[in-house]
């Protein structure tokens, strides 16, 4: 990402939420410097070491709003959304970053890692970023209202290793055998994945409304602090999309890590020999379960004709779901830059591809990159708080 044409004073970094980060713009334009992802360099290799000290002009927290509805004759809010956020007292970057958290989980993954290292948050921080964390809408410190949020899904230890710790061990999709960067065992009582686990929550059932909440609190937060770059994970992938498409001026990029995914149909990895079959239609809109704006319009995802690959684009990849064409395009992201993210042995390496190609077809051009392109090998989908976090933190940072 570019640095700003000048750089901030400590008074300039003291703005809290109040003010427009659009104090520090940049004259360059972002998304021309943002167009490639240059190589490393060892001045660079050596940013993710932690030795960056954090030096911070101001911090604190806040909570945009929801909506108030009457339960059981009382008023409650519902759809608030909890932010906590840091100023660095040397801030050399013209746009803030938020990070948006995915499914079972809270914006503690951005905070540090369950061994203690530094979390992307900090690190970012220290490397010039402002940076804001938030708790979706009705998860973790955000709240949660079970008479108007409804079901709930709760993680289990099971899941959490086969997905996340340690999915080497049953190899549920053809890369999960190449998992080695999780701290520790990734099973239940090794000290890392205890901690990890402890951190888990409860989700809502209903993703449809999760994406409506989030994609209204997220437009209310870009309006309270001005223009940044959306960086989400997972689940948190088709909130980035929505907020994109309701305030496409205010999003200066987005860093998609593993988003949800892939278009239309879930993606179900049961093992060998076949290791995939299709699941349930999860995101009708393309990229998303809510609508999205699409030129020529569409009133109704059946209004978007779809076709698939009749054969996968490399040994153990999912075929994707693509528009028949001419394709109907995405206005509102297209020009936004964009980074899809994924890592070698995730669940989500056999189909992020399509995420990345669903978007190109219609107009919105975007960077997939894989770890491995860039000799990073090992990770799995929580990349942020495994043993080699802060070099891929670097390696985000140096999309330009």
């Amino acid at each position: 990402m570019p640095a700003p044409a000048r750089s901030a004073s400590a008074n300039d970094a003291r703005i809290g939420p109040h003010r427009a980060v659009a104090l520090l713009s940049c004259t360059a334009l972002f998304a021309v410097a943002m167009a490639g992802m240059g190589a490393p360099t060892r001045a660079e290799d050596r940013l993710f070491d932690a030795s960056r000290p954090l030096e911070v002009a101001d911090q604190g927290v806040f909570s945009i709003p929801g909506g108030y509805v009457e339960v059981d004759k009382q008023t409650v809010m519902i759809g608030q959304m909890y932010v906590q956020y840091q100023i660095p007292r040397h801030r050399t970057r013209p746009y803030a970053v938020v990070m948006i958290h995915g499914g079972g989980q809270t914006a503690s993954n951005f905070l540090a890692t369950p061994d203690g290292r530094r979390g992307w948050a900090d690190d970012f921080v220290a490397n010039g970023y402002a940076v804001y964390v938030v708790d979706q809408a009705g998860r973790g410190r955000s709240g949660f209202f079970g008479d108007s949020y409804g079901k709930t899904r709760k993680p289990s230890a099971e899941n959490v290793e086969q997905r996340f710790t340690a999915p080497e061990r049953k190899q549920l999709w053809p890369q999960a055998r190449l998992h080695t960067r999780w701290p520790g065992t990734g099973v239940r009582g090794d000290a890392a994945f205890d901690i990890f686990y402890a951190s888990q929550v409860e989700t809502i059932g209903d993703e449809a409304l999760i994406e409506q909440m989030n994609r209204e609190a997220g437009a209310k937060l870009l309006d309270r602090i001005g223009p940044a770059v959306l960086l989400t994970h997972s689940q948190a992938g088709v909130i980035g999309w929505s907020i994109a498409d309701e305030r496409p001026q205010l999003v200066k990029g987005i860093l998609a890590i593993e988003p949800s995914g892939p278009p239309i149909r879930e993606t179900v990895a049961k093992g060998a020999p076949d290791y995939f079959e299709d699941g349930m239609v999860a995101r009708p809109w393309g990229v998303t379960r809510g609508k999205i704006t699409f030129d020529p319009p569409a009133q109704t995802p059946g209004d978007l004709k779809l076709v698939r690959q009749e054969q996968a684009d490399g040994s153990g990849l999912v075929r994707c779901f693509l528009q028949a064409e001419p394709a109907r395009q995405m206005p509102h992201l297209r020009g936004i830059p964009i980074l899809i993210l994924v890592s070698e042995a995730s669940y989500h390496a056999p189909y992020d591809h399509c995420t990345a190609k669903f978007l190109d077809q219609a107009g919105v051009k975007n960077s997939f990159v894989k770890l491995t392109d860039h000799g990073i090998r090992g990770n799995g989908h929580m990349m942020m708080l495994e043993k080699n976090n802060l070099e891929i933190a670097a390696l985000l940072r140096r999309w330009e």
